[in-house]
């Protein structure tokens, strides 16, 4: 059975930083796209992040380029998105998703099958 755990949410002043990690199991990380997806309150989910398990190249909406990172560690089975220099605007429940018949990274929520629990990330202003 696929299962993905989120972790790694919390509170943080603006300007500071947190990991997500999204532990994997029942399929290997880098075998199906998996992406981080954030949804914040009264706003739709949105695609944040998601690498592609054809090419390993990683997609980015505009409003984290340059702040976050997605990368995984294929011992640990585990994906991770570093996240700097937030802002309260990312104050949101952050999830990971996997699906193998996703393709380049799609950021779009709705093609993901398997979704994690969410970790909650709160940025005060």
């Amino acid at each position: 059975e696929l299962q993905l755990v989120e972790s790694g949410g919390g509170l943080v002043q603006a300007g500071g930083s947190l990991r997500l990690s999204c532990a994997a199991s029942g399929f290997v990380v880098g075998d199906d796209d998996i992406g981080w997806f954030r949804q914040a309150p009264g706003k739709e989910r949105e695609g944040v992040s998601c690498i592609s398990s054809r090419d390993g190249n990683a997609r980015y909406i505009d409003s984290v380029k340059g702040r976050f990172t997605i990368s995984s560690d294929s011992a640990k089975n585990t994906v991770y998105l570093h996240m700097n220099n937030l802002t309260p605007n990312d104050t949101a429940i952050y999830y990971c998703a996997a699906d193998s018949a996703v393709e380049d990274g799609s950021p779009i929520w709705s093609e993901y099958s398997y979704w994690g629990q969410g970790t909650q990330v709160t940025v005060s202003g």
